[in-house]
């Protein structure tokens, strides 16, 4: 039953899952070594979310109340009319306005901070002896009594002891379908686990298209993506590669004449946030030029968890629509060899580790009698160090735990992958960068006033145990060397697993430094290295960064092991010719 406690917890989390909470799913789950109850885990990481939220919310309404020269009130109801009104996301936007929105009002027209008002109207918690969390520098006054005068303006007590009232607002928002299923994960306390179905779909987001090559008869499932032709295709496209028929001159099938003996074969990424494309788009955070446009992209975001595996490294597809351009191995390797087209499988997670892969490894649909072989990169470039915990040193990975985890994935993609596939172990990314990179410049939520620095925000991510690499994000210089330092005993342990181990369907290799190399490249172009990160969560790779990459590990794998992507097909031009763009992607 919902009761008056859920609300400060709740009705922000809703929201925050539109503005870029998805890395926060690893909190509880990944190098948790303490046992804690299930509802006091949820307990916390919704307050944490809550006030991620309402410092994010409340800025972004006295942003837009100043760049527009009018009041919080026409503000606020501004940015709810910004956002979208697919799935319910402006109705949820209004609900919360008219709950929270008054006593918002009232605070911002005192012209006090948004860490003020959220630790006003209990948003913002902290326990006993413990900091206050802020973003914003601390106001003359101090935090505490600032806090306590905000108090006194405002009386949420009455509102919140109002059950009527709050299960109303809850009710109202579950009742939308894209947050049903969030609001039953919140009501039992348990953390959802969505992981892939082994299935291809004919729908883009929702683990469909956008992550593993498109469907050519969702009612047919002996029909997919890179399975070897049946009867050649003569009759019908089993593989959806677009090529099927066959020649009426000599009666050879299309399939067989023109993609026999080409070695074809898919890409697979078994990979983390950076591999799925986590993007945070930074018009929703930026108030300078914000409309309705700005939010066009928000329904299909969060049904992808925030994550674009169509625009990605390893599985993009469709011409980026977040800047950069698209390039992406699977695209390499569709010019390489049309008859590889829509083969691809991105099995990437945010939060994803070498420690929880065994979680969704299941998902890859690959069947070793009847499909064709794949390339298969192994792409955790950082969870097994990055985590949100003080102590962050003592929650990373061991490289002998990592070896364990690695032989038993790699064990189990033996008994799966066809014959004569290839697994390329990638190492993990050297994150000092991420500070070096970025600590001294404006995070997008503070270049208006010029307010709010990396350093202030990866501070105030940390002050609520939601920093998502403590151990990079942060201005402990001695810490970031020797989260360095795991991260290369991790990728020595990698490397000596591609030195040492054979299998029996595939051939296993490594590949180290892709991003020092990707940040060499672009220097050499006269980029800078900060266009190259995300600027909202200041953190992941971005789409230059994705696509200059993908270029980097083709060639140079092409240079070293020329056979790991096959024969380039020397009918190319002749599929062109008679299939076109081969139904798509």
């Amino acid at each position: 039953m919902w009761g008056p406690r859920h609300v400060s917890l709740c009705l922000l989390l809703i929201l925050m899952l539109f503005i870029g909470s998805s890395r926060s799913k690893s909190s509880f789950h990944h190098h948790d070594h303490h046992y804690m109850e299930p509802e006091r885990k949820m307990q916390i990481f919704s307050d944490r979310v809550t006030c991620i939220g309402c410092v994010l919310i409340v800025s972004l309404v006295e942003q837009l109340a100043q760049v527009h020269n009018t009041s919080a009130q026409k503000a606020m109801e501004s940015l709810c009319m910004y956002l979208p009104e697919q799935e319910g996301i402006r109705g949820v936007c209004i609900l919360i306005a008219e709950f929270f929105g008054p006593n918002l009002i009232k605070l911002l027209n005192n012209r006090l901070n948004p860490d003020v008002i959220c630790h006003a109207v209990k948003l913002c918690k902290t326990e006993p002896d413990q900091p206050i969390c802020h973003l914003y520098k601390k106001p003359v006054m101090g935090l505490k009594r600032t806090i306590r005068k905000a108090e006194k303006m405002v009386k949420m007590s009455a509102i919140l002891q109002n059950s009527e009232v709050v299960s109303g607002v809850l009710f109202k928002i579950c009742s939308f379908p894209l947050f049903k299923k969030i609001c039953e994960t919140i009501e039992s306390s348990v953390p959802a686990e969505d992981y892939d179905q082994d299935y291809f779909s004919a729908f883009p987001s929702l683990r469909g298209y956008h992550w593993r090559g498109r469907d050519c008869n969702d009612i047919d499932k002996s029909i997919y993506p890179g399975r070897s032709p049946e009867d050649w295709d003569a009759f019908h496209d089993s593989n959806c590669n677009g090529i099927w028929g066959f020649d009426p001159e000599d009666g050879i099938p299309y399939e067989k004449k023109l993609c026999e003996g080409t070695d074809a074969k898919g890409i697979v990424v078994l990979g983390d946030s950076a591999a799925a494309h986590f993007h945070i788009p930074p018009e929703w955070i930026t108030t300078m030029n914000m409309s309705r446009n700005s939010f066009s992209n928000m329904a299909l975001a969060i049904s992808n968890e925030l994550d674009w595996p169509q625009f990605s490294l390893y599985t993009g597809f469709e011409n980026s629509t977040i800047g950069g351009w698209t390039q992406s191995l699977y695209l390499r390797l569709r010019d390489w060899n049309r008859c590889n087209h829509r083969d691809y499988q991105n099995i990437a997670r945010n939060g994803g580790a070498f420690d929880n892969l065994q979680d969704y490894i299941k998902s890859l649909a690959r069947n070793q009698q009847l499909d064709k072989p794949v390339v298969v990169f192994y792409a955790l470039i950082g969870n097994d160090v990055c985590n949100p915990h003080p102590d962050t040193l003592k929650h990373m990975t061991t490289p002998q735990k990592l070896k364990a985890n690695v032989l038993m994935e790699l064990n189990y993609l033996d008994t799966h992958v066809p014959n004569g596939s290839h697994v390329i172990l990638m190492s993990l990314v050297d994150g000092r960068l991420v500070w070096d990179t970025l600590h001294d410049k404006y995070h997008p939520i503070g270049e208006l006033n010029k307010d709010v620095t990396y350093a202030q925000y990866y501070k105030f991510m940390s002050c609520l145990t939601s920093n998502p690499c403590e151990g990079w994000m942060n201005r402990n210089e001695t810490l970031r060397n020797l989260t360095t330092e795991r991260a290369e005993q991790l990728s020595s342990a990698l490397q000596e697993i591609a030195a040492t181990k054979n299998f029996n369907h595939f051939k296993v290799t490594y590949f180290e430094n892709l991003y020092q190399k990707v940040i060499a490249k672009w220097k050499r172009l006269g980029g800078n290295a900060w266009d190259l990160l995300e600027p909202v969560d200041g953190f992941h790779p971005n789409q230059i960064s994705s696509a200059v990459g993908a270029d980097l590990i083709w060639e140079e794998v092409l240079q070293r092991w020329p056979g790991v992507f096959g024969k380039q097909n020397p009918f190319n031009q002749e599929i062109i010719a008679k299939f076109g763009d081969q139904g798509g992607h």
